[in-house]
């Protein structure tokens, strides 16, 4: 079992039957549920064949501890993990604006699963990460994405920076999100190829990453409240790229 990928919970286990039934090996279900839920699951995988097994809720516990599962746990084949390079995303993405979200050092499973939701609901080409100093796509990143980890191609890198010059290369605008900067959002243009960087949660952008970006905006605050949640953010700057795209 250690040697698989878990992934748990409805919303990213029903997803992955859906999108890619043969990556999952095996089911692990809450013998003690049989409410509507889990019925529609396991019709789910009777459809294609999936085969499962009823826990006690105890033996689920068990592998997966301190987790909230929902009485869903699933093993998939780590060969059916998928893997994307920046170039992958330029190269094949035929929209005529499309847009990449780069985090810039988030840490938190939760706030990257909710960054994916987010980013499949305002239809971003790809989210990109440096691969150090960062959360990768870990069973909790699914769960809150609630299976966004399967439509949104996730890139990682070595160097942010240069991907960021390779962006710009291929006409890619690259903006920022800063406190400091007086450009506000709201009257940014948007438009065209875009890469809308969000940084980490406690400091924010790098400086090198800082420096790399065409534009710095900010979202005006109009309450108290200083800052806000990378994630609540990123889907503020999202929307309000999308709302310009929509204009006549």
């Amino acid at each position: 079992m250690q040697n698989k990928k878990l992934i748990y919970g409805f919303h990213s286990i029903l997803s992955v039957i859906r999108s890619n039934p043969s990556s999952i090996k095996e089911l692990f279900l809450d013998e003690s549920r049989n409410d509507g839920r889990m019925q529609q699951l396991i019709k789910a995988a009777e459809e294609r064949e999936i085969k499962f097994h009823l826990y006690s809720k105890l033996r689920l516990d068990q592998l997966l501890p301190k987790t909230k599962h929902q009485g869903v746990i699933a093993t998939v084949s780590q060969q059916a993990e998928k893997f994307f390079t920046l170039e992958d995303i330029v190269e094949k993405d035929h929209k005529d604006d499309p847009i990449i979200l780069i985090l810039d050092g988030v840490e938190d499973p939760h706030n990257l699963g909710a960054c994916f939701r987010v980013a499949d609901a305002m239809g971003v080409s790809a989210i990109v990460t440096p691969k150090d100093n960062a959360v990768g796509i870990n069973a909790t990143v699914r769960n809150v994405a609630c299976g966004a980890t399967e439509t949104v191609p996730f890139v990682t890198v070595t160097n942010l920076k240069r991907a960021i010059d390779y962006l710009k290369q291929n006409h890619f605008f690259i903006i920022g999100t800063e406190q400091e900067t007086k450009n506000s959002l709201f009257k940014s243009d948007l438009k065209g190829p875009i890469a809308i960087i969000m940084g980490s949660e406690g400091s924010g952008m790098r400086r090198l990453t800082r420096e790399s970006c065409d534009l710095l905006i900010t979202i005006p605050m109009m309450g108290s409240v200083e800052s806000l949640n990378v994630s609540v953010a990123t889907g503020i700057c999202l929307s309000e790229i999308q709302r310009q795209r929509q204009l006549p």
